[in-house]
């Protein structure tokens, strides 16, 4: 069988890899930069796995431009994945799912035989308007469940594999990543059901997770105004067995490629449903950026550094971090803000000096605020703001 991969992104790429370590494998993406680096084994970002995997294993993988050989890329194959970006966009109050409307357009030009699966985040009911617009049948859903930085891992080792389609095509799909998994098949749990639900799934499983964040941040906001010890509280709350010990410490808010944009595009789903709790989960993430932002502002300080713009460690992503909303909120206050992010190769990020030499920012900053905490901070402990209880992701 040949798949082609829509979309070199952590999606895109960990997928192909999987799949190329059996079958022909072409990823396609916009980017000539991507292309050009997969093409000679080396990885657009940061995820041990990919890097390995790409460096030292054979693979039948080929990384084409969207704009070259894209007749043949489609025509030839059997699968095919769309694993383009589905941006949040305010405005309309939904993903933008331009991109995967516009590659279905092309692949159906070319080929109305292969097989379509959607990885991109989508809104509910989505992929049923898309087979009604084409009418093409078959086009499933597919989430993803992937961590920045080990996309390629949790491919390898999936928590669950769940298909929006219960046909023959839909099972051999899923039995394809089952089998190219390190995880023993037989303790893979497969799930198949409607593409809808399968929809529904991905966003009310990011949902509850931003729900957990936000529940522990609230905790963790009551404790500080209070002065009690939050560490404390969480850890006499998390021995709880129905509880549990994860996925509760404190931050500066949910952010990065998923919960903001997904918790937002359900509750938009919930328009015509009463609800409150959904609504809730996306108010309690500004609620928490603005205590963060008065907490710092309380202290009168006259510079702000601001340490590291990425979400975790280990990841190459600041794109929608929690801290560039405290950022915002604490400039709006006339209060000057340098940041330190190695990864940043501007001068200047929303106008405010980035500073690569650690030691001066250090120097330069009268206090210093950092989503997570780490000890490249450790010589100036009494300058650190954080809320970074237990020194984990």
């Amino acid at each position: 069988m040949r798949f082609s991969v829509v979309g070199i992104g952590y999606v895109g790429l960990s997928l192909s890899i999987l799949i190329s370590q059996k079958y022909e494998v072409k990823c396609i993406d916009i980017d000539p930069i991507k292309v050009n680096k997969i093409n000679n084994k080396i990885s657009p970002f940061n995820d041990n796995e990919i890097e390995k995997y790409l460096k030292n294993k054979k693979l039948n993988l080929e990384g084409i431009v969207s704009s070259e050989k894209i007749n043949e890329s489609y025509s030839n194959a059997d699968y095919i994945i769309i694993a383009t970006p589905t941006d949040y966009d305010i405005e309309s109050g939904e993903f933008d799912t331009s991109t995967i409307e516009k590659t279905l357009s092309d692949i159906l030009k070319i080929n109305k035989s292969s097989i379509i699966i959607i990885k991109s985040t989508i809104p509910l009911g989505y992929t049923e308007k898309l087979r009604n617009k084409f009418s093409y049948t078959d086009i499933y859903f597919s989430p993803e469940f992937l961590r920045e930085g080990h996309a390629l891992y949790d491919n390898l080792y999936p928590s669950r594999i769940v298909m929006g389609g219960t046909n023959e095509q839909s099972k051999n799909f899923s039995n394809i990543l089952s089998e190219l998994a390190l995880k023993d098949k037989n303790e893979i749990n497969q799930y198949f059901m409607s593409s809808t639900e399968a929809e529904a799934v991905k966003l009310f499983a990011n949902t509850h997770l931003a729900m957990r964040i936000a529940f522990f941040n609230e905790l963790d906001s009551y404790c500080e105004k209070y002065n009690i010890s939050t560490r404390k509280v969480i850890d006499g709350v998390s021995s709880d067995p129905r509880i549990g010990n994860f996925y509760n410490n404190p931050s500066f808010g949910y952010g990065g490629y998923c919960l903001p944009k997904d918790t937002m595009q359900l509750l938009k789903n919930y328009e015509k449903v009463p609800n409150n709790l959904i609504k809730a989960i996306v108010d309690a993430n500004s609620t928490r950026k603005d205590f963060i932002s008065e907490s710092i502002i309380s202290k009168k300080p006259k510079i702000v550094g601001i340490y590291r713009l990425i979400m975790k460690e280990g990841s190459d992503n600041f794109r929608t971090s929690a801290i560039q909303g405290v950022m915002k909120r604490i400039k709006s206050k006339g209060i000057k803000i340098i940041v330190y992010e190695p990864l940043c190769r501007e001068k200047l990020f929303f106008n405010s000096e980035v500073i690569n030499d650690l030691q001066q920012f250090k120097k330069n900053s009268t206090i210093i605020i950092a989503n997570r905490n780490h000890i490249d901070l450790s010589d100036v402990t009494e300058k650190v703001y954080t809320r970074d209880i237990f020194n984990i992701d």
